[in-house]
């Protein structure tokens, strides 16, 4: 049985960085994984990826050892299983908005006594080879990062009844999502909402994420960072476009 490795530095108390990958694309996996980075965010709520690509996604993340957690399409319990049956070791919820919402998923991804997840004897039980029942569902429980999106205004609103929810490992703030729930008011509105949830979360014993980084943004995600989030998702597309524009700078400097 695998370790969550991001789950296992969060709890030291360190800041873990994701690439988010939106297409069928094992060899970016296989190269963050390479790079160092802790996770990789497969997105499956805007990316055409099928089950059967995230699970070889999945595997390329077991071989070169970054976490496989992936975005899921929505919040239905049917939806949870079938991603984590692949062997996933977290999933991102999109707009989950209540504390009904939030438990719901956090006790779709645990297995009894902490949650109904569907039983399955497939990968994510090693197929049952080598370990009972009873040991991988334990295993799989503490390993298992649930992470509800705060990325809608009501979410804002009703922060303080999802922060009770047991089981919601890590609420991912997320800006552009966040900002279109505002009405679009502006980078600096909903950035001065983000500096008063990412802490409000902390204070509340949960970690939290941060979502549309900017890629040029360091400092943005510095700031965010000192305020107490602990989880950074960043494009791996966006990661590309700059080391690529920044090839033909330094070919034109040295010209």
């Amino acid at each position: 049985m695998r370790t969550n490795n991001t789950r296992a530095k969060l709890s030291e108390g360190k800041v873990v960085f994701g690439a988010i990958i939106t297409r069928y694309a094992p060899d970016l996996v296989e190269i963050f994984g390479a790079i160092g980075y802790d996770f990789v965010m497969i997105d499956c709520e805007h990316g055409p990826m099928d089950l059967d690509q995230v699970e070889h996604m999945v595997r390329a993340a077991e071989v070169f050892g970054i976490t496989p957690i992936a975005r899921i399409p929505d919040h239905a319990e049917s939806t949870v299983l079938r991603y984590l049956d692949r062997g996933l070791q977290g999933v991102i919820v999109p707009h989950v908005n209540t504390v009904e919402e939030a438990a719901s998923v956090a006790r779709a991804s645990r297995y009894y006594p902490e949650g109904y997840r569907g039983m399955g004897g497939g990968r994510a039980h090693d197929y049952g080879i080598g370990v009972s029942r009873q040991e991988s569902t334990q295993w799989i429980n503490s390993q298992i990062l649930c992470i509800p999106m705060i990325e809608d205004i009501q979410a804002v609103k009703n922060l303080d009844a999802i922060l009770t929810v047991p089981g919601a490992d890590v609420l991912h703030v997320a800006a552009s999502d966040l900002g279109q729930s505002m009405g679009n008011p502006g980078q600096g509105e909903v950035r001065r909402v983000m500096r008063e949830v990412i802490p409000k979360i902390r204070a509340g014993g949960k970690m939290v994420g941060v979502g549309g980084n900017s890629p040029t943004d360091a400092a943005g995600v510095a700031e965010f960072i000192k305020l107490g989030a602990n989880m950074v998702t960043i494009s791996a597309w966006g990661l590309l476009r700059i080391g690529a524009e920044d090839f033909l700078k330094r070919v034109d400097e040295a010209l």
